[in-house]
């Protein structure tokens, strides 16, 4: 393993998101600012308790998740492409990486970015009194579970895409109505019966679930298929990372 080489390749990713924390680290917290104000104190305050939880509590797990979501994702597909782009990913390839070191270099990236954003926005919860963590274990677990899945989906999108209209692509078609739809701001029981069962189907509300019941205790979902779900992703998405940078999809000519 090159410890040096993959520390290098860290501190790298770190530095590209952390030069520009204005955009990376700073605007989601202040777009999670007005969510929580806006929903939470402005929107909350004349909505009865959901599930037992005030609406700040059960929409704030959901902000959370979202953001981490979408830290993770821009970090490592922004990354990859812009190296495409610029053509110094040649640099990266001829180094003596392995592709899982090269794939960990910029997973870890995605993580540093989502895990920084994630507490920037939990400090913020504190001066609404909204954060709260029922199991801190089961929150690590998910977050950090979902932020490697994005990074890997991240990567995907990296290698696929062919301008930089297309990096937001999932950004703009998937992350947020998925989000939106899987029981962000709202408890899956206030939709129809047959809107319900759609949303079964919506990986991102077994995401928001996870995180949810471990920060307030509040489970809608079926906690081993939300596990299942994850997982899989996890699984599924790894090996098909690293089965492209192996056969050098869209990285060598």
């Amino acid at each position: 393993m090159n410890v040096i080489g993959l520390w290098t390749f860290i501190r790298r990713e770190f530095g590209r998101f952390s030069r520009v924390a204005v955009q990376t680290i700073v605007t989601p917290c202040v777009s999670a600012l007005l969510y929580i104000f806006v929903f939470g104190r402005v929107v909350g305050t004349r909505i009865p308790h959901i599930e037992g939880a005030e609406y700040i509590d059960f929409v704030l797990p959901g902000i959370i998740t979202m953001n981490i979501i979408m830290a993770a994702f821009s970090q490592t597909a922004f990354s990859l492409y812009f190296q495409r782009f610029a053509r110094h990913i040649e640099e990266v390839l001829v180094a003596p990486f392995a592709y899982w070191e090269m794939i960990v270099g910029y997973v870890i990236g995605g993580l540093l970015r989502a895990v920084t954003v994630g507490i920037g926005i939990y400090i913020i919860a504190v001066f609404f009194s909204a954060a709260s963590l029922a199991h801190f274990w089961l929150f690590l677990w998910y977050s950090l579970s979902v932020a490697i899945l994005f990074s890997f989906i991240g990567l995907l999108i990296g290698l696929w895409a062919e301008s930089f209209e297309q990096l937001n692509i999932l950004n703009t078609f998937v992350i947020m109505p998925l989000s939106f739809l899987g029981g962000m701001f709202n408890s899956v029981s206030m939709l129809p019966p047959w809107l319900q069962t759609v949303v079964l189907w919506n990986p991102f509300f077994y995401f928001i679930d996870g995180v949810r019941y471990s920060m307030i205790n509040v489970r809608e979902a079926d906690a081993g298929i939300g596990m299942l779900v994850i997982v899989c992703s996890l699984a599924g998405t790894g090996v098909l990372v690293w089965h492209l940078f192996h056969k050098g999809y869209r990285l060598r000519p």
